[in-house]
């Protein structure tokens, strides 16, 4: 994607099944738990680039020994230098290879050395930087089972509420960032149960106290049923994952399996991530070892080692999310690099026409790098075209009587010319310059291979989607206008934005979505401003209404706006006005029936369709069009400063 988008973050959880001493012999290493957590963030890193954060709970330590550790990075490389620190305090033990010293002697004297880890990349939507707002968060409390470690991939729409809540039950949270308000909310019904199996459990066994009440609080822990209660009226996308003090974990998805998260387990370990690929790749497991967590349910692993999988939420419609297909998740899934190709090939019957199927004259080329698995599937379909339609040539020909070695030569010669024809100079940073001068700075961020386009030729390039439209206009085509090519064609594997998104990526507001900017253009084109305004008083009219009773009102903008009207009309907004080059600018979008196709399982859609998963999704698209009528900026849905 070229636009600058922040999404969803990355979660990794691993459990250790066999005593630390098992490893160390095994393994040669006391920190192979450790080692694979820093590989599953490594390899999801594509996940979270605003920070970093690792807690590690430590099993059966003595009376009066800290046994919850965290530590958080928010440096450029937070991974990277969030390990940098933890293995500096661990030289000790690499050097000596671990053969010194018990398990319990091996976790008193070393931080990170444990048996529960949780990791978390954040990607920072709509909150300030820095390591407060990195995950995970931690509510200490001195009886283990209510203390409690969180981290999550999520959005709330309605953590406003749940704040709400929580100074209904009579406490004070400090900070209303959607994180925090979850953290307490689980917090709350931790302490409930605590509370209730102390007084079933002394009601029971009177003379029972100390440790032992304290262990037998610990078995009879519901996590399930703690998270059925906290998560009653979350709305929204979200993966949860916990660690409480005695050593139980819980990883939680949301009921349209909007969220992405899987696991592996073995004799050794249990792992959880949000990508099945690191997972597979870190462990060296087929596809099959790694399951997918089901929408509303809840994986519990015990401190005991026991492993369940819960359903605490009622399963929605199965809505998973599109954009982690196209763009956001790493492309060596198997399944995503097919589905990718998919796109790719979708495109290639519209791109032949749009070229009048001259491939002599028509270079094909892609950006930015993560569109090059949707390139391929182009190119092997637009191969596949003409070699079908070259073949039905020759056979026409052939059978009247008129076939030539000439045309033989030409026929079997029809192979795309694929170049690389911008490369994006990751040195160039404009956000520290002024104004007058950002613009000129922004349009080298690309640089251009010269001479591989002619004036005769029409350049086609592939982009996994196009959002806001800047980079492209600011940037891009002012780069490959350089080139000075008959024409240029931008290629889009989504189809056009045009309504936000609320479930963890970074677009809330409609007047940011160049889709959005066609469409009002067109209308006012149109004399049709009246349309507008009605749209505005419609959502006005739903804004206290409760949720689950707002409808989508801003369908009625796209009405009656096909495909072709609104992508010429995005080619205009996005062509530069400062440029020197007179060709012409076309845009090609998915369709939505492409999408499908490519994608028949991830039907998460809403931000090309209009059709959101959760009730709270409606409401988050009247507000964003309230805000965009009234010239307002901001996140369209309440939540103080989210740290997701």
């Amino acid at each position: 994607m070229s636009d600058p988008i922040k999404h969803e973050c990355g979660l990794a959880v691993v459990r250790l099944l066999k005593p630390l001493s098992h490893y160390r012999a095994k393994y040669g290493t006391a920190t192979w738990g450790l080692d694979k957590l820093q590989l599953l963030m490594i390899k999801q890193r594509n996940r979270g680039q605003d920070g970093a954060g690792v807690a590690v709970v430590k099993f059966d330590m003595p009376m009066g020994e800290p046994y919850i550790f965290r530590k958080r990075s928010a440096r450029k490389d937070a991974v990277g230098a969030l390990f940098e620190e933890i293995h500096r305090n661990l030289s000790k033990i690499v050097k000596r290879r671990h053969t010194d010293g018990s398990d319990e002697l091996l976790k008193k004297r070393f931080e990170f050395i444990g048996e529960l880890y949780l990791g978390h990349l954040r990607y920072g939507t709509y909150s300030a930087d820095g390591v407060a707002t990195c995950h995970p968060y931690v509510r200490h409390n001195t009886a283990a089972t209510r203390s409690l470690v969180l981290a999550g991939n999520f959005n709330l729409t309605n953590a406003d509420r749940i704040f709400s809540e929580l100074i209904g039950y009579g406490l004070r949270p400090v900070g209303v960032s959607d994180t925090l308000t979850v953290l307490e909310k689980i917090g709350h019904y931790l302490d409930r149960e605590n509370d209730r199996l102390l007084a079933e459990i002394q009601a029971e066994s009177p003379d029972l106290k100390g440790e032992a009440l304290a262990r037998e609080v610990s078995r009879r822990l519901d996590l399930p049923e703690v998270l059925r209660r906290a998560s009653r009226v979350w709305d929204g996308g979200y993966v949860f994952a916990g660690l409480t003090g005695n050593g139980d974990a819980f990883v939680c998805r949301d009921p349209n399996g909007i969220r992405p998260v899987f696991y592996y387990t073995d004799e050794e370990i249990v792992a959880v991530a949000s990508e099945r690929a690191a997972l597979t790749t870190v462990f060296d497991v087929e596809l099959e070892a790694v399951r997918s967590i089901r929408p509303g349910a809840v994986l519990t692993i015990r401190h005991d080692g026991t492993i369940g999988e819960h359903q605490v939420k009622e399963p929605g419609e199965l809505r998973q999310c599109t954009f982690e297909r196209i763009y956001f998740s790493r492309g060596n899934d198997k399944a995503i690099y097919e589905e990718r190709k998919s796109l790719g090939r979708c495109l290639a019957p519209r791109t032949l026409e749009a070229v009048n199927f001259n491939l002599d004259h028509t270079v094909f080329s892609f950006i930015p790098n993560t569109a090059e698995t949707a390139f391929l599937g182009l190119v092997d379909e637009i191969e596949r075209i003409i070699r079908r339609r070259n073949a039905d040539e020759i056979w026409r020909l052939s059978q009247a009587g008129r076939l030539t070695r000439d045309d033989v030569l030409r026929l079997t010669n029809g192979i795309p010319r694929v170049e690389k024809a911008a490369h994006k100079d990751q040195k160039v940073r404009t956000f520290i310059t002024q104004d007058v001068h950002r613009s000129d700075l922004m349009s080298h961020v690309y640089d251009i291979t010269r001479g591989v386009v002619s004036e005769d030729d029409t350049l086609v390039v592939l982009d996994d989607s196009i959002v806001r439209g800047s980079t492209l206009r600011n940037s891009i085509i002012t780069m490959l206008s350089r080139l000075r090519p008959r024409k240029i064609i931008v290629l889009s594997s989504a189809p056009p934005i045009m309504y936000p998104d609320c479930y963890g990526i970074d677009m809330s507001e409609l007047q940011r979505f160049v889709a959005f900017e066609a469409a009002i253009s067109i209308r006012r084109e149109a004399d049709e401003q009246a349309l507008i305004d009605d749209i505005y008083e419609s959502c006005k009219a739903q804004a206290a209404a409760p949720i689950g009773a707002h409808v989508n009102h801003v369908q009625r903008l796209y009405d009656g706006i096909g495909l072709e009207q609104l992508s010429a009309r995005i080619a205009g907004i996005i062509r530069p006005r400062i440029i020197d080059w007179e060709g012409e600018l076309q845009i090609i979008y998915q369709t939505i029936e492409g999408l499908r196709a490519s994608l028949p399982r991830h039907t998460g859609d809403w931000y090309f369709t209009g059709n959101y998963p959760t009730p709270g999704g409606y409401r988050v698209l009247n507000n964003a069009f309230i805000n965009y009528y009234e010239n307002r900026s901001g996140r369209s849905y309440e939540c103080g400063c989210a740290a997701t």
